[in-house]
Order: C-alpha cells, then sequence, then structure tokens
C-alpha cells in the first residue's frame, strides 16, 4: 500500500475530537479540493510502497485503541479491507476519513464522511473531473447504510447551507450525525468563520467542529 504517513496524535476533528488516536494517511485521491491541506497525499501524492504486515507492527507499537485511516482517499487504496480487518483484529476502533465517492467492504466502526460542496472545486484542467466526481448520492447512501457514520462539512460561507441542505434530502442523512466546521489551514482563519458556523448549527441542531490539531499545532505533517 502507498502509505504517506503513519503517526500518534489527536482526533482533531468530528464526533471523537480529542480521542489519542493512531494515524494512517494512505496516500493518493480522485478529488482536487482547491483548499486541500495535504497535497502531499492528494494534488501531489508522496509516500512509499509499505507490505501490510509493516503497517499493522507499526501501528500496534503504539499505546492507542483509535485508529484513524485516512487519506488522500483511502477507499480506492487496492487492500483498504485487507487493511481494515487488520486493523480490528488488534482490538482498535476504526475510523476512516473519505469523501464518499468510492465504496469498499471494509471494518470501520465510525465512517467520517466528508461531502465536498461546490466551494471545492478547483479552476484549471482538474475542474470538470473533481466536478463530476466530487458528489455521489447513490454511494453515499449506500455507506450510510451500511456503517455508523458522520457527515462532516467544510464550510467557506453562509451559503454553503443551501448545498448542505440538499445533500441532506437527496441522501435522508440523519441531521444529528452532521458536523460542520471552519475551512482554513491556520487558527485565525478558522476563528473567523467560527462564529457564524456556531450559529448555523445552533439553528439547524447540527454539531460544530474545532480543528484541535490546528489550534495545537498549526498546518503540520504528523499532527
Amino acid at each position: 500500500m502507498n502509505v504517506s504517513e503513519i503517526f500518534y496524535s489527536i482526533q482533531g476533528e468530528g464526533m471523537l475530537a480529542g480521542a489519542p488516536s493512531a494515524f494512517v494517511r494512505l496516500s493518493g485521491c480522485n478529488l482536487r479540493c482547491c483548499w486541500c491541506d495535504t497535497p502531499y497525499a492528494s494534488w501531489r501524492p508522496e509516500g512509499e510502497a509499505r507490505r501490510l504486515e509493516e503497517i499493522l507492527a507499526e501501528v500496534g507499537g503504539y499505546r492507542a485503541s483509535r485508529v484513524v485511516v485516512t487519506g488522500g482517499e483511502p477507499m480506492m487504496a487496492p487492500q483498504i479491507g485487507d487493511l481494515t480487518r487488520g486493523l480490528k483484529d488488534l482490538g482498535l476502533h476504526i475510523t476512516i476519513e473519505t469523501a464518499g465517492t468510492v465504496y469498499a467492504n471494509v471494518a470501520c466502526d465510525l465512517m467520517s464522511i466528508s461531502p465536498k460542496l461546490a466551494n471545492s472545486t478547483p479552476s484549471g484542467s482538474w475542474a470538470a473531473q473533481h466536478e463530476r466526481l466530487r458528489y455521489q448520492p447513490p454511494i453515499l447512501r449506500r455507506i450510510m447504510g451500511e456503517y455508523e457514520y458522520q457527515l462532516k462539512f467544510v464550510l467557506c460561507e453562509p451559503c454553503d447551507l443551501a448545498e448542505i441542505k440538499r445533500i441532506l434530502n437527496e441522501t435522508a442523512a440523519d441531521p444529528t450525525r452532521v458536523v460542520l466546521m471552519a475551512e482554513g489551514t491556520t487558527a485565525g482563519a478558522i476563528r473567523q468563520r467560527a462564529p457564524w458556523i456556531a450559529e448555523i448549527c445552533k439553528r439547524e441542531g447540527f454539531l460544530y467542529s474545532p480543528r484541535l490539531h490546528i489550534d495545537l499545532w498549526g498546518n503540520q505533517r504528523g499532527r
């Protein structure tokens, strides 16, 4: 498997924010979000080929009861099923971070689905492919029907709410599992958007998510 990095930190986002976790970041993605904060796993995929046994041994060496499999887009990795089942055999709680554009049969305790809104579409040669792939309602419905999930949306402007509501309606998603967070790679940028996002959460009954890793360490790799 092409692995960008493996590290031990805390979960920075979503329902499990603050939970100490091992992270396995796989390299490669089918999208090209203009605000992507991990270009080394997407726009310019880096990493090395690692054997499944090596990955499991490294993760098992951490003092963690939880693991987050992320990317890039981990659901498109050829051995993602074998990896997640191996992690489950280690007794770990598994979160998978996915955009919800690809389905795979995996072991997963929390499917952290982040459907990409129109605010993610880049300019240039990748725009048409990204726009075509970023939102796949049948795949979203299948994943939500088979796994415990959260729907995590990245907001840039208040008008993003209209698109979120349309997605929730089209996928019959549970609004109590919707998590909103601010786009930004600095604590200052996130604080600037946080107040109006929090007001949306209060009004709509959604959950607000911080980005704790940004608050603590900034936009650093391995954090």
